[in-house]
């Protein structure tokens, strides 16, 4: 590519924001945020399929193959030895999505 004003802006971004995250605790607050998003997803999913009411069946099984497929990208051999932080982020936006709607079946008491 050449090197435009936008290229390397978009380089300098890039760069900036990996030093940025560099930082642990900044992690942990990105996957903190990750899970407490994946709360707030599962919540906002279960809300409007169980609204509608005609399509439960078809975004539960979206949902278990997203999970499973991020399990199976994450704990792969090939991702087993360098763990990057957006497939962490991804695995905590899961953990809290999970968790979300284990919540939402005990209040419905099913």
């Amino acid at each position: 590519m050449q090197n435009t004003r936008l290229n390397s802006f978009v380089g300098t971004i890039t760069a900036q924001a990996r030093r940025w995250f560099f930082n642990p605790w900044r992690q942990l607050s990105l996957l903190v945020i990750s899970v407490f998003f994946g709360f707030f997803l599962g919540s906002a999913i279960s809300l409007v399929s169980g609204q509608r009411g005609y399509l439960d069946i078809v975004v539960a099984g979206i949902l278990l193959a997203s999970t499973e497929i991020i399990d199976r990208i994450y704990y792969s051999r090939i991702w087993q030895s360098r763990r990057a932080l957006w497939l962490e982020a991804l695995n905590a936006l899961k953990i809290g999505l999970i968790y979300s709607l284990f919540l939402e079946a005990f209040k419905l008491g099913s």
